[in-house]
């Protein structure tokens, strides 16, 4: 019987530290999660794509893609294209996505952007990511 009790409490131990463990690897909103951002001389598509997420996307995302309030930042290595490619984007705007990394809730789709702006948008996107080391 000692035995079991043994087992079952190393078990419990076990589990909370991978909880804890776990935790610890997910971004928390945290009420809002900022970086800071350096701002590269960008190109004129990625120009374009700054006005359009500055009408689109800032109210969440922050001026910059640095996050908000209602929003992550899309300057983070968890949208590196290798992990969120720029298709991750366009299906996150055209039909919403889940919350899956960060505690903000589900994102809604985004109406009235169109498929050049989406484009310019994700340059935009792309190009501070590059200036802040992320590839």
């Amino acid at each position: 019987m000692r035995l079991v009790s043994l087992a079952f409490a190393a078990a419990v131990i076990a589990a909370t530290l991978a909880g804890i463990w776990w935790l610890g690897q997910s971004p928390d909103s945290g009420g809002g999660a900022q970086v800071a951002v350096d701002v590269p001389d960008l190109s004129a598509e990625a120009e374009a794509g700054a006005a359009v997420f500055k009408r689109s996307c800032v109210v969440c995302h922050g001026a910059n893609a640095a996050g908000g309030p209602g929003g992550p930042p899309l300057v983070h290595r968890i949208y590196e294209p290798s992990h969120h490619g720029d298709g991750a984007f366009v299906r996150a705007v055209r039909q919403g996505v889940r919350q899956h990394h960060w505690n903000f809730g589900d994102m809604a789709p985004i109406p009235g952007v169109s498929d050049q702006e989406l484009a310019q948008i994700i340059a935009y996107v792309r190009e501070l990511q590059r200036a802040n080391g992320i590839e």
